[in-house]
């Protein structure tokens, strides 16, 4: 089988295209993961989806592909919580949410990030934050797009030659590799807030989290009110988190305002605004996980892994 059905069903003409069904989209993207799908076919099928938008069914049948053809060792698996990083935004500045991924890992959580964003530079890099600061293990993991699924990798490098995105960049925060009962996706635009969190609803997947983060990552804003969209104990999620800075609505990566990870971490560089992006977007995940009965709460759990993250004791909740 080839691709082209599927690229007659999507772009035949002004009332007679369709969106792919569910079913369609999974088989498309299994031809496309298995490279059975010609170049020109393939970029005809992402640029038409790209000009008209993907739909819930189709995102859900292409992870439900994407996950159906992720094999991994018995090693990999086990995580609480997935945390998919694939922000390619150019505002991007240090990965603070890294910080808060090892504050949830420190309260006893197996924490899996993954992605691909080695192609930003300075401190934006969250590969050079890992290997820099001793961040790893003791629960927090990180994994490569490109040794996870080389045929996705592929799919994402894409934009280069598109110079576009493609629906693959939803996908993978999607993808939820390890099979995690929990996942926190971030994203830029607004839009696909809702559109993941109803794709979740036709993958079956029942607790997940998804905002507006910095970048597109997963990673709060402490001086605006966020929007919580997503799935809680399988009952659709739509809630509002106040502010939790007052008058303080600078851009969460400021120029004039650069972050050490390293300093920031050690207690070396103090900055409050920092410090909140970080227990905030921790306090997220583990309301998120059930951690804590409330959004108050969690936050209030995720100030105290905070001043006691120097300890060497992991919590086990």
């Amino acid at each position: 089988m080839t691709l082209a059905p599927f690229v007659r069903i999507v772009a035949q003409g002004k009332g007679r295209a369709r969106p792919l069904t569910q079913t369609e989209a999974q088989a498309a993207m299994a031809l496309i993961l298995a490279g059975k799908a010609a170049p020109e076919a393939l970029g005809a099928l992402l640029m038409v989806l790209r000009l008209r938008g993907e739909t819930d069914s189709e995102i859900a049948g292409f992870t439900a592909a994407l996950r159906a053809a992720t094999r991994l060792p018995d090693t990999a698996k086990g995580a609480d919580l997935d945390w998919p990083c694939y922000a390619a935004g150019r505002t991007r500045g240090a990965p603070l949410f890294l910080l808060a991924a090892k504050l949830v890992a420190q309260a006893g959580y197996r924490v899996a990030l993954h992605g691909w964003n080695s192609h930003q530079g300075g401190t934006a890099d969250l590969r050079r934050a890992l290997q820099e600061l001793p961040l790893e293990g003791g629960g927090l993991s990180y994994t490569p797009l490109e040794l996870l699924n080389p045929a996705a990798f592929d799919l994402l490098r894409l934009r280069d030659t598109f110079g576009l995105r493609s629906c693959i960049n939803t996908v993978l925060r999607m993808w939820n590799p390890l099979a995690a009962p929990v996942s926190v996706q971030g994203v830029f635009h607004p839009t696909y807030r809702g559109l993941q969190s109803r794709a979740a609803v036709l993958l079956g997947d029942q607790d997940l989290l998804v905002i507006k983060g910095g970048g597109g990552e997963f990673e709060r804003h402490p001086g605006k009110e966020i929007i919580l969209f997503g799935r809680r104990k399988g009952t659709e999620l739509d809630a509002r988190a106040a502010p939790l800075l007052q008058d303080d609505a600078r851009r969460l990566h400021e120029p004039d305002h650069p972050l050490d990870l390293g300093a920031i971490w050690s207690g070396a560089q103090d900055d409050a605004f920092a410090r909140t992006t970080v227990t905030g977007t921790a306090a997220l995940a583990l309301w998120s996980l059930q951690a804590a009965p409330t959004l108050p709460a969690a936050t209030t759990l995720a100030t105290k892994l905070w001043q006691q993250r120097h300890s060497q004791n992991r919590s086990s909740l």
